[in-house]
């Protein structure tokens, strides 16, 4: 099937993900938002059946601000069942969606993608043994240095919150383990290139490791024994960016309170949290429902909406589709700005 269009039309690949969950909801409730570019030209990957039977069934709820499917381009995925249960046939499912959005992305040059949540458990029930879909896209595209960065726009002030993740899908145990001064200058080299496309002399900030950032080797060793000269090497080789850290982890995100609600408040452009939990806690509860997972360093832009499947309220037609209104407004943001193209 061909999905080829001008290159005046921003093309977005939306892979459905876990069909069990919310990913039909809230991409029904997404595509009708006033809040989403006209011009934008949406493939959507997966089954057409299914976004079908959801639209119908939540028009059956009494909901009416719903996209209907058949209004847009459907790249139609008829998975066959496995034998090994449901979970196992959704996440063959979505890991085969994502591989063939990430197919048709890569054809185009004026393409992004666009990703929906899906369950880990099920990939690997599956059969697919990947700790999410970064990694997966990272396989893809045959590139080793890429960032999960979450990024959410404040409706209040306009002021974007950036917050890169060090390590991503890890045991907690795991991550000292995975530290290195090699991995912190190659998410600071990502972080840059990202921030450059948005301000000439970005500035960052480094969360520590430990509480109140070891201080001094008393709460741990790491940032006395080498993150501390990390961030020096890094910074001396790149002396047009402002950088503060290692900050005590407690209190690095103070500043991101303040710029997200006040527009006279000092910005930031960007955290780098040294592990999943500590940068996505603050995150969420700041930019609740606005934040967006985009994976930096590929060849082409990718976003996703920052929550999982939402299998406790799957089918019940009360999902928010805020979140992946804002990865549709991000992907096309992005993909609009021909600098941070030029960085991948």
């Amino acid at each position: 099937m061909n999905f080829q269009n001008t290159n005046k039309i921003l093309q977005i690949v939306l892979s459905v993900g876990d069909e069990s969950g919310i990913g039909p909801e809230i991409i029904l409730k997404a595509l009708c938002s006033n809040q989403i570019p006209k011009n934008i030209d949406f493939i959507l990957v997966g089954s057409k059946k299914n976004l079908q039977n959801t639209y119908k069934y939540l028009r059956s709820l009494g909901l009416e601000n719903l996209a209907n499917p058949k209004n847009f381009k459907i790249h139609d995925l008829e998975i066959s069942s496995s034998d090994n249960g449901s979970n196992s046939s959704y996440g063959n499912s979505s890991f085969q969606y994502l591989t063939k959005a990430i197919e048709i992305v890569k054809q185009y040059p004026n393409s992004a993608l666009v990703t929906g949540p899906i369950c880990k458990k099920s990939w690997s029930l599956a059969g697919h043994y990947f700790s999410g879909q970064t990694e997966v896209l990272a396989q893809s595209c045959g590139v080793k240095n890429v960032g999960m960065l979450f990024t959410a726009k404040s409706p209040i002030t306009g002021w974007r919150f950036n917050t890169l993740l060090a390590t991503t899908h890890i045991a907690l145990s795991e991550v000292p383990k995975k530290l290195t001064t090699e991995l912190i200058h190659s998410k600071l080299d990502l972080f840059k290139d990202f921030c450059n496309t948005y301000t000439d002399k970005p500035s960052l900030k480094v969360a520590g490791l430990n509480p109140h950032a070891g201080e001094e080797g008393i709460l741990g060793q790491e940032e006395k024994d080498w993150l501390n000269d990390a961030l020096i090497t890094w910074n001396e080789k790149n002396k047009g960016i402002e950088l503060l850290g290692p900050l005590s982890p407690d209190s690095c995100w103070n500043s991101s309170v303040k710029a997200w609600n006040d527009k006279n408040a000092e910005k930031h452009d960007g955290i780098l949290a040294m592990y999943h939990d500590q940068g996505l806690i603050p995150m969420k509860v700041i930019a609740l429902n606005y934040s967006v997972n985009t994976t930096i360093g590929l060849p082409f832009i990718r976003t996703s909406p920052d929550h999982g499947t939402g299998f406790d309220i799957a089918g019940k037609g009360i999902a928010q589709s805020q979140s992946m209104i804002e990865a549709i407004k991000a992907a096309v943001e992005m993909t609009n700005n021909s600098r941070l193209l030029n960085t991948h």
